[in-house]
């Protein structure tokens, strides 16, 4: 039987801007997406510390060493420039395979500064 993990975390992460006219999704500074083992395009369940919202979404790809993490499309009313924001990406484990998340833990300005795994 395989089981739904979570596979990666980017945790505390800053919202630094929001587009409501784009077709949807979240974009991610693709260093970021690199060191947390997200791909373009995978599913992401993205939740609002400041305001509990949660949506799911896909990742695009923003400028490697940009810092930035962008909501666009309907998910951008969702939140505000500056919210705090949980980034979980999960995929499918046969039993025994898991051996736990990724976990970037970040700072205000987006700088990673710790990283979990296991």
């Amino acid at each position: 039987m395989l089981e739904i993990m979570l596979k990666s975390k980017i945790h505390m992460a800053t919202v630094t801007d929001r587009s409501i006219n784009y077709m949807g999704s979240i974009g991610i500074d693709m260093q970021l997406m690199k060191e947390a083992g997200i791909k373009p395009n995978e599913l992401v369940l993205v939740a609002d510390v400041n305001n509990g919202q949660r949506f799911v979404t896909y990742v695009i790809p923003e400028e490697s060493g940009s810092k930035k993490i962008v909501i666009n499309g309907a998910a951008a009313r969702l939140v505000e420039k500056g919210d705090r924001v949980i980034i979980m990406a999960f995929g499918m484990f046969s039993e025994g395979e898991y051996k736990g998340p990724k976990v970037l833990i970040m700072n205000d300005k987006n700088d990673v500064v710790e990283i979990r795994e296991g």
